[in-house]
């Protein structure tokens, strides 16, 4: 299946930057939103209502693909209708049951179902796998993104360039792991431990989402796998009183609100990659890293957050692959069963190799 034509749902940051990726690559992009842009951009633009399930599916019918760059909680809904429409689907949702609802459509599409493209899950991801595959034998897998203000003030330490309801999701839900061979599943905001990388010191705790279906891939291949999220040191402690002393775990949508307008997206962000795998190679014991500190880059002609472009290229440099035909066209797509130097080879994915 031809894949030119494709729709990119959210003109956010990271929706908007996709678009302009995917345009530069050759892709006949159609962006849509509910509001018409502010500044004019190199693609046709739509205003639509995405509850508007007739006419979503009208505007599906045109495309080969469609990239969703909108809340997680949208998505089953649009998921659906893509799969109606026979076309690619992708998605960043980090959110687990959205994803195993599109593993059940997957298995009776026509195209692509590929959610979880973005950093975490997604990038991570294929490096962790990359990782793994360079030891005979893999005793433990260890992930962690810090997206972070370069600059950080007050005791959270945190400025919200990403969805506060994807935050806020990741604080909250359980997570999956596996420890000593087995999937558990833990509490958020847990298994507390200090990284550093390049002298800084940060925090790292486990969220939820980010390992996407490498549990399921390395039950009884890897014994220890999890996913944590680094921040500033105090920033759990802070969350943790935030949402489980005042019970705004109860009030989710308000927390967001309250979070957000307490610490605002910032320009000069990081985002700090840490990944690691030990076991055995030849023989001998071994322990391979993934370290990368991501900061701000001129893409598509102007300045881009870090959580931006990491986010948008990600998902980009998968799209390219799949038209590519380095990836299959039907399906289910596991990030984990992308290859590393393919990823990094594609016009968008080599901005990770920088």
């Amino acid at each position: 299946m031809a894949m030119k034509k494709i729709a990119v749902l959210g003109l956010g940051k990271v929706g908007t930057l996709a678009a302009e990726l995917l345009h530069n690559s050759g892709f006949e992009v159609t962006g849509v939103d509910m509001a018409q842009p502010t500044t004019s951009l190199p693609f046709t633009v739509k205003s639509m209502d995405l509850s508007q399930t007739g006419d979503v599916a009208a505007e599906f019918a045109q495309q080969d693909a469609v990239l969703s760059c909108l809340p997680f909680h949208l998505n089953i809904q649009l998921a659906q209708i893509a799969h109606d429409a026979g076309i690619h689907y992708f998605d960043l949702t980090e959110d687990v049951p959205t994803t195993k609802t599109i593993i059940e459509l997957s298995k009776t599409s026509k195209g692509l179902m590929a959610p979880q493209c973005g950093l975490a899950p997604g990038f991570i991801g294929i490096v962790g796998a990359d990782l793994i595959a360079s030891l005979d034998e893999c005793r433990s897998c260890k992930m962690r993104v810090g997206a972070l203000p370069q600059n950080p003030t007050g005791m959270m330490g945190y400025a919200f360039n990403w969805s506060p309801e994807g935050v806020v999701n990741e604080y909250l839900n359980d997570c999956e792991v596996i420890e000593d061979g087995e999937i558990k599943w833990v509490s958020a905001m847990e298994w507390l431990e200090d990284i550093y990388i390049d002298g800084v010191k940060l925090e790292a705790f486990t969220t939820s989402g980010g390992l996407g279906t490498m549990c399921d891939t390395y039950l009884g291949k890897v014994a220890n796998i999890d996913y944590k999220t680094m921040r500033y040191p105090g920033h759990a402690a802070q969350m943790n009183f935030f949402f489980h002393e005042l019970l705004m775990r109860e009030r989710r949508k308000e927390a967001g609100e309250i979070l957000v307008n307490a610490k605002p997206p910032v320009d000069d962000d990081v985002v700090y990659v840490h990944v690691a795998a030990e076991g055995s190679k030849d023989g001998r014991m071994a322990r391979k890293e993934f370290v990368r500190g991501y900061r701000p880059i001129d893409v598509a002609g102007k300045s881009r957050t870090a959580i931006a472009w990491t986010t948008a290229g990600s998902v980009v440099a998968i799209i390219e692959m799949v038209r590519d035909g380095k990836l299959p066209a039907s399906g289910f797509l596991k990030q984990e069963d992308i290859s590393l130097s393919d990823f990094l080879a594609t016009p968008t994915g080599g901005l990770y190799a920088q």
